[in-house]
């Protein structure tokens, strides 16, 4: 048997484990696709592995995996629930710096469930780009660590997330990896410090399909509402699950820090 946490970081859910409870050969992808199906399996938007960190000054290792079983870049909510993990399990302190395939990123701990982390410098913004066959006339993109496309609407409430979702993921612009894409809706309501917050929805590669919460399309939202000028840092915006998530946009320097809640839900065991 294999011991596992489910967490969620603002409805964003994955399945924890400790690689030090795993063979020598890690998980294959159609493994790790079985255990998210959320029909036949545990049911997750990705797994994580943690290992602890073996170079000096990190304190652990990410490895992170969509829900198809394919081992990704990066992912924000993911990365704050490793250290929300990374500090149960006794590895780090209130402060830690971890190692990901986008490179070495910092995290905090606030207090149980609220969380921050550093993602990797942004790439890649391209604002007022054109996207074949849609319907808005807006779109702009941004690296936050894996692509992202943002569009700006009136009403996220009134977007068919899934079908425009698939379509605009596979169009060539964005080929081959594919993007992630985000439609980010003006603010309804304000934090108790008066900022507004921005309604944000999510449809995630690897997924294939709408997600409650996404870092690193929130972050992406932020740093183009900020370039835009409809925002000033730290930007909050609003996930579907009905979470908040802070993105703080340092503009001189390319830096995000992202922050927001990070939960244990679960702990059990499945078949190997």
């Amino acid at each position: 048997m294999m011991r596992f946490r489910k967490m969620h970081g603002a409805g964003n859910d994955f399945i924890m484990l400790d690689g030090r409870d795993l063979p020598a050969k890690l998980l294959s992808s159609e493994r790790i696709a079985a255990l998210c199906h959320r029909r036949l399996g545990i049911g997750a938007d990705g797994l994580i592995i943690l290992l602890p960190g073996n170079d000096p000054g990190v304190d652990f290792r990410m490895s992170y995996y969509n829900a198809d079983g394919r081992e990704a870049e990066m992912c924000g909510n993911g990365a704050r629930c490793s250290v929300a993990f990374a500090g149960k399990m006794g590895w780090i302190d209130n402060e830690c710096r971890f190692v990901t395939e986008s490179g070495i990123l910092t995290g905090k701990l606030f207090g149980p469930d609220d969380v921050e982390i550093s993602l990797p410098t942004w790439r890649d913004l391209m604002l007022e780009r054109t996207v074949a066959d849609s319907p808005w006339t807006e779109h702009h993109s941004c690296n936050t660590g894996v692509p992202h496309l943002v569009i700006p609407v009136a009403d996220v409430d009134s977007i068919n997330v899934e079908r425009y979702g698939r379509q605009f993921r596979y169009q060539a612009e964005f080929a081959p990896a594919g993007t992630n894409v985000n439609w980010v809706g003006p603010s309804v309501d304000r934090t108790a410090e008066g900022s507004p917050i921005f309604q944000i929805r999510t449809y995630e590669r690897g997924v294939e399909a709408e997600t409650l919460a996404c870092g690193t399309g929130a972050s992406a939202s932020a740093v183009i509402l900020c370039r835009l000028g409809r925002a000033e840092s730290p930007v909050a915006l609003r996930a579907r699950s009905g979470d908040l998530l802070r993105v703080t946009v340092d503009a001189e320097n390319d830096k995000l820090l992202l922050r927001g809640p990070a939960r244990f839900s679960f702990q059990g065991e499945v078949a190997r």
